[in-house]
């Protein structure tokens, strides 16, 4: 594989394996993945370390609803989501292998990393309850990730702008699906609504999380709180749901999912996400 330039290697045309990658080892073949000139390819590497995370994690929390949505079509759009969600975690943690200098895999920052590596906010590892719970997790999680990856589309690293570009059309459909849901729910019995209600007081201890902008991040996290409450409120007056008023879940003397502290729930995650990795060192199939 060999392009001209980033974003013509990361196209709709030239990604038929986007998630899997089974034609190719390396995600990023044919893309010149060097350090621009003035860019610190440590803190690329691990700001691309953490999108990567965050990604990786929560599509694996969405896999686990295969066979569990309410309709078939939900099945397919559920697992949708989370294969578009693995596509941007190959890319990323690609790019953070490559941007530090240490040429690791994506596979070996996957599945080769312990507990306190791993750089996500804890929100994305959130698992459990029901379809509400879920529902609120996804539109929060995809409508700040969209806000995220709008402003990382000018990044002064090509790589990581042509996955945004890239990323930011997948995320609009994922915050597009779940905020449907959320009116759907919403404005429905009474039954639905309170359903709703819980996902968002569940998920809501954790948003703070997402707009606390950590040293090594190449965006003000702060600067995307309004889009992300202007996006919330709409879809909440339409839905008919309450604003929870729940405080923030602290972290550990300060440090969060981005210092690598996360929930009880993140260990049993990767035990699962990689069993098989570390059952069978080194194996391809």
């Amino acid at each position: 594989m060999s392009f001209d330039n980033v974003y013509e290697a990361i196209t709709e045309d030239n990604d038929s394996r986007w998630a899997f990658g089974s034609g190719f080892e390396d995600p990023l073949s044919g893309v010149d993945t060097s350090v621009p000139s003035g860019v610190d390819g440590a803190r690329l590497a691990a700001y691309c370390l953490m999108l990567g995370d965050d990604a990786l994690v929560f599509s694996h929390r969405l896999q686990e609803w295969i066979t569990r949505a309410p309709e078939l079509e939900d099945e397919v759009a559920i697992a949708n989501i989370g294969l578009d969600l693995l596509g941007q975690a190959r890319l990323l943690l690609a790019r953070a292998g490559k941007a530090d200098g240490t040429g690791r895999s994506e596979d070996t920052l996957a599945f080769l990393r312990s507990e306190h590596e791993f750089r996500n906010v804890r929100l994305a590892e959130l698992g459990g309850g029901h379809f509400g719970h879920l529902i609120a997790r996804l539109f929060v999680f995809a409508t700040w990730r969209l806000a995220l990856f709008r402003q990382l589309e000018s990044s002064a690293d090509p790589v990581l702008s042509a996955i945004a570009v890239k990323s930011v059309k997948e995320l609009t459909y994922h915050r597009d699906y779940a905020a449907q849901w959320l009116v759907r729910l919403g404005d429905g019995t009474s039954v639905s609504r309170e359903r709703m209600a819980e996902g968002l007081a569940a998920v809501w201890p954790y948003v703070d999380e997402l707009f606390a902008t950590h040293p090594d991040e190449l965006v003000d996290a702060e600067t995307l709180r309004p889009e992300f409450d202007a996006v919330l409120d709409q879809a909440l007056a339409v839905a008919t749901v309450d604003r929870p008023e729940l405080a923030a879940v602290a972290g550990v003397s300060g440090r969060t999912g981005r210092d690598g502290v996360h929930t009880e729930q993140m260990g049993f995650l990767l035990a699962e996400l990689q069993s098989v990795a570390r059952a069978m060192p080194g194996a391809k199939w």
